[in-house]
């Protein structure tokens, strides 16, 4: 049986292409955590995880100290078993942001060498649905923004052959996006899809208030509303709107998602697969979404979701946000607005390993003295 030797830890940390803000924050860094594991029969994966700006250094220390050192001896095809006690062993600390994150690098690098040895891509490992889903930018839509740019930058994701764009809402006052979306629709017409996110940044009286405002630009859904731990308060906006309500990218286990599902507080899951724990509890989510009927549009990591989303049938969006290109040799491949899963074996990331060794913040190394230390 192939048992994991070694496990090493990185982070690099990237700057954004271009500023971003929303309605609470801005995206300062992406703090970019990396795991490789490697096996004593000489096979290796690597998986990783982010943060946008705090919390990197929490998520390397977690892996070092606590989850790496458990990763030694075991049979890296287990992963259901290693994800489930990884789990356990941090349950003081679980559900949290950093013990999901943390576990995410572990599982994705698990996929990635099983596939690897399997010779198969990510995508059909984990179901093969169909090799590729509908994309939409999200570079051009961002708050602080003037409404001329809004319209200049959506015209050119339009142009550039995006299904959809999607665009920053809460400004101070409701009137404000109002004229925003009003100008972009008009701008774009009625084919093109918009959608729209709020960053969690309204109550659920303004949630309503906004809703009914935005509802005759035909959007594809709004993003966020909320504060996630608002289940009732999603689930009374989701009955008080035609628009459809998107939630998932703060959420960190598969229960929670279960819970909004349950509660019909929203029509559309947005698991991110570095903030649920990796792909091991993503398809959870998409299957239990799949069941009911639900549309699942992943939050962020384009290079990991595209695959992901070509895996699963109810999978309708990918969102165009690219930032590890600086690290990496490959890229998403996008044609006529359809972002196409990678078919080389493995997670569908050509890492450039020049490229990280020269920019990586932090590295550690957990082996089996380690391990036994």
């Amino acid at each position: 049986m192939t048992r994991i030797d070694a496990v090493q830890i990185r982070q690099v940390n990237l700057q954004p292409k271009v500023k971003r803000t929303d309605a609470i924050q801005a995206f300062v860094v992406q703090e970019t955590v990396l795991v490789t594991v490697r096996c004593d029969d000489g096979s290796c994966g690597t998986g990783y995880t982010y943060t946008i700006g705090t919390g990197g250094s929490s998520v390397v220390a977690l892996l070092r100290d606590h989850l790496a050192p458990q990763l030694i001896g075991r049979d890296p095809a287990t992963f259901e078993a290693i994800w489930r006690d990884l789990l356990f062993h941090t349950h003081a600390t679980a559900v949290g942001a950093i013990t999901s994150l943390a576990l995410a690098a572990i599982d994705t690098a698990l996929w990635d060498r099983n596939t690897r040895v399997a010779g198969v891509p990510l995508w059909v490992a984990a179901g093969g649905a169909k090799p590729a889903t509908r994309t939409y930018s999200t570079e051009g839509g961002w708050l602080h923004l003037s409404g001329r740019e809004l319209i200049d930058q959506t015209l050119q994701a339009q142009a550039d052959g995006f299904r959809g764009a999607k665009l920053k809402v809460g400004r101070p006052h409701v009137s404000e996006d109002v004229r925003r979306l009003e100008a972009v629709r008009d701008a774009v017409g009625d084919d093109f899809e918009l959608m729209v996110d709020a960053n969690q940044g309204f109550t659920l009286s303004e949630a309503i208030r906004r809703a009914h405002a935005f509802e005759p630009f035909r959007l594809a859904w709004l993003e966020e509303p909320l504060p996630a731990e608002s289940i009732d308060a999603h689930r009374r906006l989701n009955l008080a709107t035609s628009v459809p309500v998107a939630i998932g990218e703060s959420l960190y286990h598969p229960g929670q998602f279960g819970e909004y599902m349950k509660a019909d507080a929203c029509s559309i899951v947005q698991a991110d697969v570095a903030r649920i724990g990796g792909i091991t509890p993503w398809l959870k989510v998409a299957h239990v979404a799949e069941a009911l009927n639900l549309d699942i549009c992943p939050h962020f990591l384009m290079e990991l979701h595209v695959s992901l989303c070509a895996a699963v049938p109810n999978a309708t969006w990918v969102e165009y946000i690219p930032q590890l290109d600086s690290l990496t040799h490959s890229r998403v491949r996008i044609d006529e607005g359809y972002a196409y899963a990678p078919n080389e074996p493995g997670i569908g990331i050509d890492w450039d390993w020049d490229a990280i060794r020269a920019a990586q913040h932090v590295e550690h190394a957990v082996n089996a003295a380690d391990a036994l230390a």
